[in-house]
């Protein structure tokens, strides 16, 4: 074997670090692979490797996209498959986070438990090397568009997708089963313990923490933003009332960052399982035979236990305003009777609400105050004036910000995020 394999922590069998050690390994390594997770049983094995496609897209590790033949096919073999490999050994940027796989593979090795209460990916193999942070994860292939499953919605693009409240309820029901199956007790003792809280890696990841002074210059290059480009964030965030406050608030969240993460983690009632990053291009959609709506889950990088709070920010952060200005009180009522429904505990939606939002502020304090500097480095003095322009609408790397810190701004406007402060400071105290 070169260095571009490993052996995996799980299984003990050598897995491949990138595509063109996969391609080598080709059918002797799948058949090992999906006879050791149990996916290929009584001497059936993978014949031929029929297709190999290399994909872009994510922020972490290289993906393929396989299809395979079966030495004696069978109801339930999967031939069209997705790889995930938890290493980009030709960029040292997006290598930097291999370490989100492993409670991926973790996840995997859950969802395959009877009972598993919502849909994901069928996991074919999954296994990781902590040493290294090398791992690789093999599931089906989601068919968007095909039998039955509705296209791909990409984030931040909701405004070009029907009947968006059906599908967030889809998606906020799924979310809020997986987390309350988990608090009923109802998985897997034995692998739910592998998934330890960690509300300050979920809160703000690594970076450093800004100076008061460059705080209050991010505010303003914000005020400034909102005045030069009115179109480009909700209306009601304009006022000098409102940023006046909103400035004051972003000091105040970022002296109490320390005191929020206690208070996200420490309201046990909810904390669960969940998916860090929802968002609606993390999931499929397919009606049943009585027209209802449902939602499977992708992508499970960093899955753990947070407060559910911190799920809906990921779930919502991409949907349009309106979503949260409209419909957001009815969505956590989904949220919370369905978890209940589940066996988890009995939340109380406005609760849920304040930790929601002070998560999404402390992350918005963190990562987001900084998108107008985004779009003025990428076009100087000539931004759009719409977020439809599709020098904004075709970069995801623009309108998800952009989104992003609309719905906080609108957010922050309208719940008055000072004051959810001082009511969870005052807990604290």
């Amino acid at each position: 074997m070169t260095s571009q394999w490993v052996t995996g922590d799980r299984f003990g069998v050598a897995i491949p670090a990138d595509p063109a050690a996969l391609r080598d390994g080709g059918a002797k390594f799948l058949t090992d692979a999906f006879r050791s997770s149990g996916e290929l049983v009584d001497g059936n094995a993978v014949a031929a490797v029929t297709a190999f496609t290399e994909i872009d897209g994510g922020s972490t590790g290289r993906k393929v996209m396989l299809s395979v033949e079966y030495a004696t096919p069978a109801a339930g073999l999967h031939t069209d498959l997705f790889v995930k490999f938890s290493r980009d050994l030709d960029n040292p940027i997006r290598d930097r986070g291999k370490t989100q796989m492993e409670p991926e593979v973790r996840f995997a090795a859950l969802s395959r438990a009877p009972g598993f209460p919502i849909a994901v990916p069928h996991v074919q193999f999954g296994d990781y090397h902590r040493d290294t942070g090398t791992g690789i994860l093999i599931t089906e292939r989601i068919r968007f568009g095909g039998n039955g499953i509705e296209r791909q919605y990409h984030k931040c693009l909701d405004y070009e997708m029907p009947e968006p409240l059906d599908h967030y309820r889809a998606l906020l029901t799924a979310l809020a089963r997986l987390a309350g199956t988990q608090r009923s007790g109802r998985l897997p003792a034995e692998l739910t313990a592998h998934f330890p809280l960690d509300v300050q890696a979920a809160t703000v990841g690594e970076r450093a923490p800004l100076s008061a002074e460059r705080l209050q210059r991010r505010v303003q290059q914000v005020a400034d933003f909102a005045e030069i480009r009115p179109g480009l964030l909700p209306a009601t965030v304009g006022s000098q009332e409102f940023l006046a406050r909103f400035g004051e608030d972003v000091l105040r969240i970022a002296q109490h960052e320390d005191a929020i993460t206690h208070r996200l983690g420490t309201d046990t009632d909810y904390v669960a399982l969940c998916h860090w990053n929802a968002n609606i291009d993390n999931a499929w959609f397919w009606r049943d035979s009585a027209g209802d709506l449902h939602c499977g889950l992708l992508d499970w990088g960093c899955v753990g236990q947070m407060n559910m709070g911190m799920a809906i920010w990921g779930a919502m952060s991409a949907a349009e305003t309106d979503m949260w200005d409209v419909y957001f009180g009815e969505l956590l009522q989904v949220f919370v009777a369905e978890v209940h429904r589940c066996g988890g505990p009995a939340l109380d939606a406005d609760r849920l609400l304040r930790h929601t939002l002070l998560y999404a502020a402390a992350m918005g304090v963190a990562w987001l105050l900084d998108v107008p500097a985004l779009l003025r480095k990428r076009f100087g003095d000539d931004v759009p004036d719409d977020r439809r322009d599709p020098r904004i609408r075709d970069d995801e790397g623009l309108r998800a910000p952009l989104q992003m810190l609309s719905n906080l701004l609108s957010a922050w406007e309208r719940h008055r995020i000072g004051d959810l402060l001082d009511a969870a400071l005052a807990e604290v105290n």
